[in-house]
């Protein structure tokens, strides 16, 4: 079964969505390494018609399929056809990557800096030279440092994070970007009294936000305009979604609203979640050195070239761009200003 898009309504595109990955606040520290975002462009019919297919080939008798099932090594065969150029999502899906210990330094560089793309800089030059012991400690400050909920004092987060980055200091000495941050207290000072007034509106270490403005941007290229639906989450309130709209229009990209909606009711909601839970097991194994190639040639396409990535050697793997060519770094540039 083959869907053609010549055949879609006018108007608005729908897109929908689903995420992998998600740890709260914790990305350091997590069960996972990766947060992906996948998103599908399908007619209800035609995706419950998919769905249906993966059920068939599977015969598992639980009631909701997830990604999990698809990546048993016994449904290889599942998974390869999903994915594949002659596959039921092959041009109408998209997923968007987030390495989520990059996405730490990069959120840390912008608040104490006012411009996160010295991150990469840090990320790929300052941290294989410092070790990894020093580098995991920086890493978990970083993320107290952000993190909406106060432990303790409001100051303590503020004391050990500096505390972590002279520890970088020491072995990296002529690093400007950690001499930089190393005067940047008073703007740790101010952030963390600002959470003592209340959490705000868009908390800075939750990849799920920028990454619906990415996918909305993705699927808006040439002019068109896109209606989401999302599975739903408690995370996407009203004044959330509001602001994902102005960071859509700032990135030049139509959005026409969005719906939430709970995924056993939206079988397109399924074929996301399978998206998005499959990319994020292959790209966490590719940062972990474990790379699969068939799996990965049959992901890349899928890839939004703006991912949220750091590692300079997996994403020239991940990277859905020429293979003989040099992967750009993706950043993170989304205005967390509210």
């Amino acid at each position: 079964m083959t869907w053609n898009p010549e055949h879609g309504v006018r108007g608005p595109l729908e897109v929908v969505c689903d995420e992998s990955g998600s740890d709260g606040e914790n990305l350091t520290g997590g069960n996972t390494d990766v947060f992906a975002h996948g998103s599908v462009s399908l007619p209800l019919e035609v995706a419950a018609a998919y769905v249906q297919e993966v059920r068939d080939r599977i015969r598992s008798p639980a009631t909701e399929y997830k990604a999990g099932h698809l990546l048993r090594e016994k449904h290889r065969d599942v998974l390869e056809w999903l994915l594949s150029p002659s596959g039921p999502i092959d041009g109408h899906a998209h997923v968007h990557l987030t390495e989520k210990a990059y996405f730490v330094v990069n959120r840390t560089v912008d608040l104490l800096l006012g411009d996160g793309t010295e991150a990469l800089a840090l990320y790929r030059e300052d941290r294989p030279a410092v070790g990894a012991q020093r580098w995991r400690g920086f890493l978990d400050a970083a993320n107290r440092l952000l993190r909406v909920r106060l432990d303790g004092e409001a100051d303590g987060a503020v004391d050990g994070f500096f505390r972590t980055v002279d520890d970088l200091r020491s072995a990296r000495p002529r690093s400007q970007i950690l001499e930089r941050l190393a005067t940047a207290r008073p703007r740790a000072d101010a952030y963390r009294a600002r959470l003592l007034e209340g959490p705000p509106l868009i908390p800075v270490l939750n990849p799920l936000l920028p990454a619906i403005v990415h996918t909305v941007a993705h699927w808006s290229a040439g002019g068109r305009t896109v209606r989401v639906v999302h599975d739903r989450q408690n995370m996407l309130t009203e004044q959330r979604i509001a602001w994902i709209e102005r960071q859509a229009v700032r990135a030049g990209a139509g959005f026409e609203g969005m719906e939430l909606v709970q995924a056993r009711w939206d079988p397109r909601i399924q074929l996301a979640d399978f998206l998005a839970g499959i990319a994020r097991k292959v790209a966490s194994d590719v940062l972990n050195g474990h790379v699969d190639p068939v799996l990965v040639e049959l992901l890349r396409p899928y890839v939004g070239p703006t991912s949220v990535w750091g590692d300079g050697r997996s994403w020239a793997v991940l990277w859905p761009g020429p293979v003989d060519g040099v992967a750009p770094a993706p950043s993170a540039d989304v205005n967390f200003a509210v």
